[in-house]
């Protein structure tokens, strides 16, 4: 399968790595030397039916042995260590772990006590941090001042909980980095036109966000549902905690849209795997 549409991507450069596909971003490539970074497709490992080939989830009812390959292989073509991985623990809230070197293996060859996690952050080389999706918004965070990296999964809960201006807090008060210097970035995941939502949550992200957005953030249909573009909502919350336009890369990829690609819960009606993004700083 070749990666033709998506690699018409305008923001994401798209990789391949022995068979392994994955996308970064340009304004965290400009770090290489000093930062590894992806999200995954679903291209390039072992599992199989729904669940192929690059599931990176253990709680998707898949061979523990494929799941285990796929990271082997999605470790190598980034370049980290998979048995240093250090998993979140996603509940669709807006709590912070300060992940450091004695966490490393937890959740993938170690019982992990990080519970109830939606994002992580470090500031120590060689600890690589994972999180997982299919449809819900990856967020990638690096200060290259003082030298700290966070991702945070932002589901349309932790969305309009402003989850990427309390990573952004979070950063600052913890580890004394800047905003101005914080460099993000969104990654695939659902598209407007792809994501109905009802009433209710149209009502909370009109309650926090205003209406000032327009069709941009939030439209009503003939059916009386919203199509919500969560894309919009984390790109207004990171300008408005700071983020510097120049700072941030915007992804132009729908998880939904190219199921062929990706992993998604909406396409697939919960059928799938999970998609994964990685972050580690470089010893």
């Amino acid at each position: 399968m070749e990666l033709q549409y998506i690699n018409e991507s305008k923001v994401c450069n798209i990789h391949e790595n022995n068979g392994v596909s994955y996308i970064t971003f340009p304004k965290l490539d400009q770090y290489e030397a000093n930062l590894i970074h992806g999200f995954s497709t679903r291209l390039g490992g072992v599992s199989k039916e729904h669940l192929s080939t690059m599931n990176l989830s253990f709680h998707r009812e898949d061979d523990p042995d494929a799941v285990m390959e796929n990271h082997r292989r999605f470790a190598k073509a980034l370049g980290y260590d998979e048995k240093n991985l250090v998993f979140s623990d996603q509940v669709h809230l807006t709590n912070f772990y300060k992940v450091t070197k004695s966490d490393c293996g937890k959740g993938i060859i170690r019982e992990s006590d990080i519970k109830d996690i939606d994002g992580l952050v470090t500031d120590e080389p060689n600890v690589p941090l994972i999180t997982f999706y299919a449809d819900c918004v990856p967020l990638f965070f690096y200060d290259p001042e003082k030298k700290v990296i966070a991702m945070a999964h932002s589901g349309w809960r932790g969305t309009v909980e402003r989850i990427g201006a309390k990573m952004v807090r979070f950063m600052e008060t913890e580890y004394g980095c800047k905003r101005e210097n914080i460099v993000c970035a969104i990654a695939p995941s659902i598209c407007q036109k792809c994501y109905e939502v009802s009433e209710d949550v149209a009502a909370c992200f009109l309650e926090v966000f205003g209406d000032s957005y327009g069709d941009s953030l939030l439209y009503v249909k003939e059916n009386g549902k919203y199509q919500l573009n969560l894309h919009t909502a984390c790109k207004v919350t990171l300008l408005e905690a700071g983020i510097t336009e120049t700072h941030l890369d915007v992804t132009d990829l729908c998880t939904c849209c190219n199921p062929e690609f990706f992993f998604s819960h909406r396409a697939s009606h919960g059928k799938r795997g999970n998609l994964a993004g990685v972050m580690m700083m470089k010893g």
